[in-house]
């Protein structure tokens, strides 16, 4: 069982980071179906997160593409928040939680595979604390609740807000893996760590995702990949719905 999951994690990880997402997405169902606890799987999930986009945020950081004023109210909403869904997920049935993840899957999915923003010849340049915070805080909520990164959600309302998708990239990066890390931290305290599963799963998660975004840079258009990373998130949901009926 532990070498199947070390290659699904590298697997998984790879392909997702051809699309510039993290693998998190499909792994909590993925890890729980093969019998895992899924109090388990999501702090692990939440892990390779935080290990995921760490690097992207340190690139981000010295090529000077992040604008802190935007990404500080979000950050620190989130990583308040996100302990608070961690700690709802575990006092809930599993039922709810899938039923809550598989409405998260069907809304990336049509994120991956419609929503392309608004093509702007100005950006605003503001932060407006209340709708930052307010973003940051339901990506927390859902980080902490799902085991997955908030990124998907926080993209689409940033563009909302008339910001520059290019910014929006580097803030995505740079919150993900604090409002990952303080789940991750959460559900530790809590006790619903595999330390075995949370080294496999992670050490290979990593690895195939830092090959999957070499090659991705190398040679693919990430826009392309996401669209068909949606059609597979889709049909993950689906495949969730008709578990759920039997």
């Amino acid at each position: 069982m532990i070498y199947l999951v070390a290659l699904l994690s590298f697997i998984c990880s790879f392909i997702f980071a051809l699309g510039g997402v993290g693998s998190a997405i499909v792994l909590v169902p993925i890890l729980h179906w093969l019998g895992f606890p899924l109090n388990e799987v999501k702090p692990t999930c939440l892990f390779i997160n935080t290990l995921s986009m760490t690097g992207a945020t340190i690139s981000n950081i010295r090529n000077r593409k992040i604008d802190l004023r935007v990404g500080l109210p979000i950050i620190i909403s989130s990583m308040v928040i996100a302990p608070v869904g961690a700690y709802i997920s575990t006092k809930i049935p599993t039922r709810a939680v899938l039923i809550a993840f598989i409405l998260f899957l069907l809304f990336s999915g049509n994120m991956m595979l419609f929503f392309r923003g608004t093509k702007k010849e100005t950006y605003r340049e503001d932060a407006p604390f209340l709708p930052l915070t307010g973003i940051g805080s339901f990506a927390g909520f859902c980080s902490g609740l799902l085991g997955v990164g908030g990124g998907t959600l926080i993209s689409p309302f940033m563009v909302l807000l008339g910001y520059n998708p290019k910014k929006i990239a580097a803030i995505t990066a740079l919150v993900v893996p604090f409002s990952s890390f303080t789940g991750f931290l959460s559900y530790w305290v809590m006790g619903h760590i595999n330390f075995t599963l949370l080294v496999v799963a992670g050490s290979t998660a990593y690895l195939g995702g830092y090959l999957g975004t070499y090659f991705m840079q190398k040679y693919l258009k990430p826009g392309t990949v996401k669209k068909f990373l949606g059609i597979v998130v889709l049909l993950l949901a689906v495949r969730m719905i008709l578990k759920l009926l039997k």
